[in-house]
């Protein structure tokens, strides 16, 4: 087991304040919010519990539990089912379930290392890797793309890394070159 998937004493970790400021943006929905603890999600509503089997409505922040080794897939599922939103993760791009959401999502927005904030408010020290923002829909590439700008982090467009990566490849081979994506 990896260091950054050893278990801690507790997987309650929020968003710190500055990566909402970036972001510049409201949210209809914070789908994994923690009960009783106020977080800086700028939401109109939460879902506390059982986030999974509820119903999502709007345009949706998700900073779900990171849980074990693919804790986080089934949060990833709904999240993309959805199509509207923006997801934080770690960026683990080594692992099956980041390529599939890689190959899901609009826009990508990787982050240095974030300090999370703990249940009593302090600030965690640095975690042992970065994370990644992963938007659904326009809403979500918007506000990634604000972040970008503000420095939180460097853009990434999946779709349009794929289109490319197959048209430098064909340019460089002899396969006749991509015409659409």
């Amino acid at each position: 087991m990896g260091y950054w998937n050893t278990k801690g004493k507790s997987d309650k970790w929020y968003t710190p304040k500055h990566v909402f400021e970036a972001l510049d943006c409201t949210f209809d929905l914070d789908v994994a919010a923690p009960e009783g603890f106020e977080t800086h999600v700028p939401a109109d509503f939460f879902i506390f519990e059982n986030s999974l089997t509820n119903r999502w409505n709007g345009f949706v922040w998700m900073n779900p539990p990171f849980g074990g080794r693919n804790g986080l897939v089934p949060w990833l599922k709904k999240f993309f089912d959805h199509g509207n939103g923006i997801a934080l993760t770690p960026d683990r791009t080594s692992t099956p379930w980041f390529r599939d959401a890689w190959r899901k999502a609009d826009a990508v927005l990787f982050t240095p290392k974030l300090r999370f904030i703990r249940p009593d408010g302090s600030e965690g020290k640095s975690p042992s890797n970065g994370t990644a923002l992963f938007a659904a829909g326009e809403r979500g590439t918007v506000a990634l793309e604000n972040a970008s700008r503000a420095g939180l982090g460097i853009l990434a467009i999946p779709k349009l890394s794929t289109c490319s990566h197959r048209n430098i490849r064909s340019t460089l081979s002899s396969e006749a070159p991509a015409t659409s994506c």
